[in-house]
């Protein structure tokens, strides 16, 4: 899969990382994950090493880009355009060939990319919809089942899939945080602002997982909402 990014995912291959020193605010074609069907990334940086937010910027694949403003950080910050970055995957790219909810081999390679970003000094936030499992707007009316309740119950399917890339994550040393947006105490953290950049500060991956925490709103209204609250 070809991803068009100014900021986030390159290939584990050493040779492909000179390419982050000449980012420009326009699109690049980078290299492709290991697997045969495309999933639907969504890419957006939170935070540049220049100044003042830029226009929204949408590729022909329909990926949204959102340049947002400087910040300061307690890293050392590196040498290229973003120094924090916000990664969007859909439900549908985690289920790969569609034999199971979730393939253990995307996870992998999502986990792979994000560590070779990681070991750059970049901050990386992650939005996780929940499309494998249950889509709320696909089963509203079904055996009386109101939109809202299937809404939560689509915010309930993203917090699978962030607990299951948090366990990706760390089983190759990137320590990954979930927060949720409504509280589950038991399996993660509840969504607070200033922890969030906190951790990432801290060299952390954070996954936001249910969503926005409201019916009516998509995965990616959260992806932009998070962004716009990181940054």
């Amino acid at each position: 899969m070809a991803i068009s990014s100014p900021s986030l995912l390159v290939s584990s291959h050493p040779s492909s990382l000179p390419l982050f020193s000449r980012f420009e605010p326009k699109l690049i074609a980078m290299p492709s994950f290991p697997f045969p069907s495309p999933p639907p990334l969504r890419l957006l940086p939170i935070s540049s090493s220049t100044s003042q937010a830029g226009p929204l910027h949408q590729d022909p694949n329909n990926r949204t880009l959102f340049p947002f403003g400087d910040e300061k950080h307690s890293m050392p910050t590196p040498s290229h355009r973003w120094q924090r970055v916000l990664l969007k995957v859909s439900g549908e790219a985690l289920a790969g060939d569609h034999k199971e909810n979730i393939d253990p081999k995307i996870t992998m390679a999502i986990a792979r990319e994000v560590a070779s970003v990681t070991r750059l000094g970049i901050e990386v936030a992650i939005v996780v919809g929940g499309g494998n499992i249950f889509r709320g707007a696909s089963w509203a009316g079904c055996s009386g089942l109101d939109r809202s309740s299937a809404d939560y119950i689509g915010m309930l399917a993203t917090v699978m899939n962030a607990i299951f890339l948090q366990a990706t994550m760390e089983s190759i040393g990137i320590p990954t945080r979930v927060q949720t947006a409504f509280r589950m105490s038991e399996v993660a953290e509840p969504y607070i602002r200033r922890r969030a950049v906190r951790h990432l500060e801290k060299g952390r991956v954070v996954i936001f997982a249910a969503g926005t925490g409201n019916p009516f709103f998509t995965t990616d209204t959260a992806a932009a909402l998070r962004c716009a609250e990181s940054e």
